[in-house]
């Protein structure tokens, strides 16, 4: 190692280290990065998804609401409450569809299959497809276009 690339790493404050770590479980994020100068510091954690959706898929109550509207989107069901629920794996702006022109990617009624993209997530710039977990066919729906949404939020409901 180079005396500059010792004097980087001294550079790095254990403290903002621990700081970031805390804001990525305080805000669900999945990872985390600040650029000053030559110093860039990401911080990452490996969230798994296996739980929400083995919980959804054990519960077999009915859902009645077809679309829950910005308006009242805190009636947000609870994960427990919805069978076949597709929970959001980040936190973002969903959008149904690829474009202000196109059609939504699903509607209440429509068939998809496992891998299926149902909408986009905006997270920092990006946008991430986010994929029906299983076929079937799609019970409802619980966020508009253009809606905030919160890591583990129930987006839409297939069965």
């Amino acid at each position: 190692m180079t005396d500059k690339h010792n004097a980087d790493h001294s550079a790095i404050d254990p403290k903002l280290v621990r700081q970031l770590a805390k804001m990525l479980t305080e805000t669900h994020l999945s990872e985390i990065e600040v650029e000053k100068g030559d110093l860039r510091i990401r911080v990452a954690r490996q969230i798994t998804h296996a739980a929400p959706v083995a919980v959804s898929v054990a519960a077999p109550a009915p859902v009645a609401a077809p679309v829950v509207t910005a308006a009242n989107h805190h009636t947000q069901p609870k994960p427990k409450e919805v069978a076949g629920g597709v929970p959001s794996p980040m936190v973002g702006t969903a959008y149904r569809r690829a474009s202000p022109e196109a059609k939504a990617y699903v509607e209440v009624g429509s068939t998809v299959n496992a891998g299926d993209k149902i909408l986009l997530i905006e997270a920092m710039k990006t946008f991430n497809d986010i994929v029906a977990p299983h076929g079937g066919t799609v019970t409802a729906i619980f966020v508009d276009d253009k809606q905030p949404v919160e890591f583990g939020q129930i987006l839409m409901s297939i069965e």
